[in-house]
């Protein structure tokens, strides 16, 4: 048995060598799964990057391809968790990518300085990842969702020279804008439930389970992921999540927009982003899928992708409009046919 098992192990070493009777999707296979971490050991692409001289963030690489996809996660201080679902499309496609968990989130370092939590430190922190991992103009693309997306704007109009593209995914370029969209769906909820979640918030219990409780059931299960089950990858990704962070930059609720955030506005700036960008809507999104669509009109080298059964996560409730729509723009992008 033991000889028989060392034979299997030295055939499928034998694939990925010199077979000259491999066809060119196994050659191709092969050439994606053909990459390494620095460092004296291999960890399954995962590499920590060192942020301003002292903090460590962590990455995880798929593949080996032309096209470089670094994913954005949301939050603020979400995890790359809930992105997780791009392993099961990309690969496929051979689109290389980045899982990354921001400064503040779950895998990677969490200070304690207030001070670091900004929108500007939050765009250097992506150029630094973007260097360490030796990504350039000719291969880098950037996909943001939700705060990602806002993250993925603000690095583009700084550091667009440095990028062949980017995927703004359901996420509005301006925050009074969403807020107010905000209170349109609130108004579509039934008044008695308005005005339970109303006492709550005046009281500012909005870590009260009743509340949040309600919030899921009412907002979160029809808006930001409409699966019957929430995947496992989402879970994990909201059990994660770094508090302190997220209401300190978003506020303590989606119904109350109160953090560092508030003001943010890049709306008259979009037509700055001269790379191709793909602005991603969803029908029942939290932010205005009209939203999505003005942007890409705006944008010089913008396209439009909608998903009609999709919430603010359509990347896992409308996977295949979603992800075959990003990978078209990529490809397209690739092949200088944008």
């Amino acid at each position: 048995m033991k000889h028989f098992f060392f034979f299997m192990i030295c055939l499928a070493l034998a694939g990925c060598t010199g077979n000259k009777q491999m066809d060119a999707s196994d050659n191709e296979a092969c050439d994606y799964l053909d990459f390494k971490t620095p460092g004296s050991y291999q960890s399954a692409g995962i590499q920590m990057v060192t942020i301003d001289g002292k903090y460590k963030v962590w990455t995880k690489r798929f593949g080996n391809s032309p096209i470089k996809v670094l994913l954005l996660h949301g939050g603020p201080a979400m995890t790359h968790e809930y992105m997780e679902c791009f392993e099961s499309f990309f690969p496929q496609a051979g689109i290389e990518f980045y899982e990354y968990d921001q400064l503040g989130s779950y895998y990677s370092d969490q200070p304690k300085d207030s001070s670091l939590w900004t929108i500007d430190h939050f765009v250097e922190e992506v150029e630094q990842v973007r260097k360490a991992l030796g990504l350039n103009k000719d291969n880098f693309y950037i996909l943001g969702n939700s705060w990602g997306g806002i993250l993925a704007m603000e690095y583009a109009l700084k550091y667009q020279d440095n990028m062949k593209g980017v995927v703004v995914a359901n996420m509005t370029a301006s925050i009074p804008r969403y807020a107010e969209y905000n209170k349109v769906l609130r108004s579509q909820m039934r008044p008695s439930l308005l005005d339970t979640l109303s006492k709550f918030e005046e009281a500012g219990d909005f870590f009260n389970p009743v509340y949040t409780d309600l919030v899921v059931k009412e907002y979160y299960n029809k808006h930001i992921c409409r699966l019957p089950e929430w995947p496992d990858p989402v879970n994990r990704s909201f059990k994660h999540v770094n508090q302190e962070v997220y209401v300190m930059m978003q506020g303590p609720s989606e119904f109350k927009v109160g953090g560092r955030l508030l003001h943010w506005d890049r709306w008259n700036d979009i037509k700055n982003i001269k790379i191709p960008a793909l602005m991603v809507g969803a029908k029942y999104d939290t932010m205005n899928p009209a939203d999505m669509e003005e942007m890409s009109k705006m944008a010089p080298k913008g396209r439009s992708l909608y998903c009609p059964n999709g919430s603010h996560l359509c990347m896992w409730d409308d996977q295949e409009v979603f992800m075959q729509g990003v990978i078209q723009f990529l490809k397209d992008v690739d092949a200088g046919k944008f």
